[in-house]
């Protein structure tokens, strides 16, 4: 489903406001001491989830053992092998482009914060990495060409079907040099980089693959320059329709680039495009189609440590952004829901209140290091700030809400019952053995039961801007979880579990 993002004024300035004051009284009021969640619970969950999504031939350590084997066709039809990866949401399509930006989450969180997993659940979210990754590189094997897309959006969206059941269009869609796609490529690349890191002492053969396939994808990327929505129009549009342009994908490819290979052409290249590729563009948007603030964020790190002063206009960027988030202050360009969640309209709200925590929480700690606060005005926030209002978006999603649920299916006593995703909502294979046809799944659909199988670990879109949320199938936008919600909360929960 699309997921687009937007620009709104705070609309809620009394609760921003307030939420502000709470935020800086901090120790004084207690707000940074541990709020009964189990962090280290939810993160194994948060990983779990992406099980649950997978695609292709299942592994037999599969613990979500409801699932089995899916889409093992997939590539058939264009003389390729496209098994694997990762169904976006709950639907049965594989979007390129969404999975390789959780895939990049997933190996930031894993770079930045897998130190603070544990053994058990640092494995467990380097497999999830690797999963996403095994795809990119079937996508990526053809010099000059990048699959995108396996799956007919529409032949899909007209069933109510399990994956073990699809006879759906599996169509694989590319792009190549007459059909460019810089920004789904630009993001491939910054995929395989950014777990290239990952994977540079545990495996460091594969890692070595990734690097290598990373900077072949971003050199055909930055060559053949265009949007692959302009490509693909008609099978990627209104689902994963590249609205902000791909500028900022090939940034992002590069950064990521030269954070894993150290090579200064990667840093040269950053800066010579600066301008030319609107760096300084959207600058509080970061999600699959926007990554202007991730940019910033990424390589402030080396600013920050005195190592890179000619990307300073990058931590200038990013203290702008930290000052655009925190509610309360004049011209933020972010809203507040009365019950203090981040909201910016558009769908699936979560994707926006994780993505942009992460960024929070990664860049406190880069401040931390260096002993710096960003200036907002007459407000300066420090590093523990930025850890709290982070914090405070984490704990209303585990429940700390006006509503009381928790938008984490299966933590808390309370959780969304009847989310928008076919696998779940319909009887298991082993529940079921006979198939269940495209229209006959339509009852379960309508039906008010609760989903007879439980994502656990899934984030649903969430509430609306009043802490409202219905949980029904039919609102994909409040009840869809999608992998790009969970991908940033992993780092998040990581973090939060070993600094309750």
């Amino acid at each position: 489903m699309a997921r687009n993002s937007c620009h709104l004024p705070a609309c809620f300035p009394a609760a921003a406001l307030f939420l502000l004051l709470l935020l800086l009284a901090g120790d004084h009021l207690g707000l940074s001491a541990a709020t009964g969640h189990d962090y280290h619970d939810a993160l194994r969950k948060s990983i779990l989830f992406f099980e649950g999504q997978r695609s292709g031939r299942l592994p037999t350590d599969q613990r979500v053992r409801w699932r089995k084997n899916s889409a093992l066709h997939d590539g058939a039809s264009a003389g390729v092998d496209l098994t694997g990866g990762y169904y976006d949401a709950g639907d049965n399509i594989k979007f390129g482009f969404p999975m390789a930006f959780t895939t990049t989450l997933l190996s930031w969180s894993v770079i930045d914060f897998g130190r603070n997993m544990g053994g058990g659940e640092l494995g467990n979210a380097v497999r999830a990495v690797k999963w996403g990754t095994d795809y990119l590189l079937k996508a990526t094997a053809h010099d000059g060409v990048v699959y995108v897309q396996v799956g007919d959006p529409l032949s899909d969206h007209n069933c109510w079907e399990r994956p073990e059941d699809m006879d759906t269009l599996r169509t694989a869609y590319r792009i190549d040099a007459n059909n460019p796609g810089s920004d789904v490529a630009g993001e491939t690349a910054a995929a395989l980089a950014a777990a290239s890191i990952v994977f540079r002492s545990r495996n460091p053969a594969y890692s070595r693959l990734l690097l290598d396939r990373a900077i072949k994808v971003f050199e055909f990327a930055d060559r053949h320059r265009g949007a692959y929505s302009s490509s693909l129009n008609y099978a990627v549009c209104p689902f994963y329709c590249d609205v902000n342009g791909y500028q900022d994908e090939l940034l992002w490819g590069a950064a990521w680039l030269h954070k894993a290979t150290r090579r200064r052409e990667y840093r040269e290249y950053i800066v010579r495009n600066e301008v030319v590729l609107r760096a300084g563009d959207s600058i509080n948007e970061f999600g699959w189609d926007n990554k202007h603030a991730g940019i910033n964020v990424l390589l402030s790190k080396e600013v920050l440590m005195g190592r890179a002063n000619d990307l300073k206009q990058f931590q200038i960027n990013a203290d702008a952004f930290i000052c655009s988030l925190l509610p309360g202050i004049s011209h933020t360009q972010v809203q507040y829901s009365p019950g203090g969640l981040i909201f910016k309209a558009g769908g699936s709200n979560m994707q926006h209140v994780t993505s942009l925590s992460f960024l929070l929480l990664a860049y406190s700690n880069y401040l931390s290091h260096a002993n710096h606060a960003v200036t907002c005005g007459d407000t300066s926030a420090s590093p523990a700030l930025l850890k709290r209002l982070a914090r405070r978006q984490v704990d209303y999603i585990l429940g700390d809400n006006p509503l009381r649920i928790s938008y984490m299916v299966g933590y808390g006593p309370h959780y969304p019952q009847r989310i928008h995703h076919r696998a779940s909502s319909l009887p298991s294979v082993d529940a079921h053995p006979a198939r269940i046809a495209c229209k006959a799944g339509s009852r379960y659909y309508m039906s008010p039961n609760p989903n007879p199988n439980i994502l656990v670990g899934a984030v649903v879109g969430g509430p609306n801007s009043s802490d409202a949320f219905p949980d029904s199938r039919p609102y994909f936008q409040e009840s869809e979880p999608t992998t790009y919600i969970n991908a940033p909360l992993v780092g998040l929960l990581a973090y939060f579990s070993a600094h309750p």
